[in-house]
C-alpha cells in the first residue's frame, strides 16, 4: 500500500492530460472519414496500458535493469528479426508483427528493452569514466543493433531515436569529453558531407542513400526542386499558421490535404484547429512532463535509476523535437509519432511502459532511502 502512496500523481496527470489532447486530436482528423471512432479506441487503450504502466511502477526497476536487461533485449532482437521475414507490409514499409488483430510495432518495444541494458552496463561503472574497449564498444554494439534492423524495415525516423538515447545516456554515463566531441564531430562531418555531396555531385549521393531518404533530403534543401515531394510541409506549415492565435475551422485538415493526420502528422491538426494557445498547452505539458523525470533523476539514490530515466527523457524528447521539427520546417521529414498524441498502439504502450519505469524509480527511492535512515540508526 505504501507503494500506491508513492506513485507520482504530478506525472500521471500531466500525462493523462497529454492522452486527452491527443485523443481530441484525433477525433478531429477522423471525423467525417473512413476513420471515424478512432478516439473511441485511443480511449481504451489508454485504459488497457494504464495496467502494465502501474504495474511496472509498482515493481522495483532494479528487477529490469539488472540480468534481466538482457533477456528482454534479446527478445527485442528476436521481435525485429522476426518482422524482417515475417512482418506485415503496411504502407510500403515493413515494421509489424500481427499479433491476433494487434499490430505491434517491434521498434517501440525495443527502444526501451535498449535503454534497459544499456542502464545496466552504465550503472556497472558506478560513476566511473567510461572505457573505449570495455564500455563503449560493447555500448556502441547494442545500440547499433536494431538501429540498423530498423532502417532496414525501413524506418529512419525510429533509428533515429536511438541517436538521440545513445548522446543522452553516454553523457550522463560520464563518458570523456574528448570521446564526445570527437562523436558529435563524426555526426557534424557527416552531415556536412551529405550537404556538400548534393550540392557537388548529386549523382554520387544518390547511390548512397535510399531513394526515399534522397527525396526528403532534397525535399528539405530544396522545397521548390519538386512541388510533389514537398507538398506534406507546406501544406502542414501553411496548415499550423492558418491557426492564427486561437484555432480556425481546420480547411487543410477537411480538404485532405494532411496526410496521416491522426498519426505522425497530428501536431498539424493541434496548430490548424487549436491556435498558439493549443499548442503552448501541448508544449507546457511536455514541459512539466520532462521537467518531473528530470526531478526524478536528481533525487534518485541509485546510478542506474538515474540512467534508466535519463534514457527515457532522451527518448521522448529527440522525438518531439523531431515530430514538431518536421512540421515546421527545422528538419527534414521523417516518420516519427508525437509521444501520447498520436495514434497508434505500440507506441502508445511503449510510452507507458517508459512511464511506468520511471515512476518506478520514484517509488523506489523511497525504499532506499528508509534504508538508509534504519542503518544510520
Amino acid at each position: 500500500m505504501h507503494k500506491i502512496k508513492n506513485l507520482d500523481t504530478f506525472t500521471m496527470i500531466v500525462m493523462a492530460g497529454l492522452v486527452a489532447i491527443g485523443t481530441v486530436a484525433i477525433y478531429g482528423a477522423t471525423t467525417e472519414t473512413n476513420l471515424e471512432g478512432l478516439q473511441v479506441s485511443n480511449i481504451v487503450m489508454f485504459a488497457a496500458f494504464c495496467v502494465p504502466m502501474l504495474a511496472l511502477a509498482l515493481l522495483d526497476y532494479k528487477v529490469f535493469v539488472g540480468k534481466l536487461s538482457y533477456i528482454l533485449y534479446g527478445l527485442g532482437i528476436v521481435m525485429l528479426l522476426l518482422v524482417k521475414f515475417t512482418g506485415e507490409n503496411i504502407n510500403g514499409a515493413v515494421r509489424w508483427l500481427s499479433i491476433g488483430s494487434f499490430n505491434l510495432q517491434p521498434s517501440e518495444p525495443a527502444k526501451i528493452f535498449t535503454i534497459l541494458l544499456i542502464a545496466h552496463l552504465l550503472s556497472k561503472r558506478e560513476g566511473e569514466k567510461l572505457r573505449v574497449i570495455q564500455d563503449l564498444i560493447p555500448i556502441g554494439l547494442v545500440f547499433l543493433i536494431p538501429t540498423i534492423l530498423i532502417m532496414q524495415q525501413p524506418d529512419l525516423g525510429t533509428s533515429l531515436v536511438f541517436v538521440g538515447v545513445l548522446l543522452s545516456m553516454l553523457w550522463m554515463g560520464n563518458i570523456r569529453l574528448s570521446y564526445m566531441i570527437l562523436f558529435v564531430s563524426s555526426v557534424i562531418i557527416v552531415i556536412g558531407t551529405i550537404l556538400w555531396l548534393y550540392y557537388a555531385n548529386f549523382e554520387l549521393l544518390s547511390k548512397i542513400v535510399e531513394p526515399h531518404q534522397m527525396s526528403r533530403i532534397q525535399t528539405f534543401l530544396d522545397p521548390t526542386s519538386d512541388p510533389d515531394k514537398s507538398w506534406h510541409v507546406k501544406n502542414a506549415m501553411n496548415a499550423i499558421g492558418s491557426g492564427g492565435m486561437n484555432g480556425s475551422d481546420g480547411a487543410y485538415l477537411r480538404k485532405g490535404f494532411i496526410p496521416y493526420a491522426y498519426s505522425d502528422s497530428i501536431f498539424v491538426v493541434v496548430g490548424e484547429e487549436y491556435g498558439f494557445i493549443g499548442a503552448s498547452i501541448l508544449l507546457l505539458l511536455y514541459f512539466l512532463l520532462m521537467y518531473r523525470l528530470v526531478q526524478i533523476v536528481i533525487q534518485s539514490r541509485d546510478l542506474a535509476g538515474a540512467y534508466l530515466v535519463i534514457g527515457l527523457i532522451g527518448m521522448f524528447v529527440f522525438q518531439i523535437f523531431v515530430n514538431i521539427g518536421m512540421h515546421i520546417g527545422l528538419v527534414p521529414l521523417t516518420g516519427i509519432s508525437l509521444p501520447f498524441i498520436s495514434y497508434g498502439g505500440s507506441s502508445m504502450l511503449s510510452n507507458m511502459m517508459a512511464i511506468g519505469l520511471a515512476l518506478s524509480v520514484k517509488v523506489h527511492k523511497h525504499e532506499i532511502d528508509l534504508a538508509v535512515d534504519i542503518t544510520s540508526k
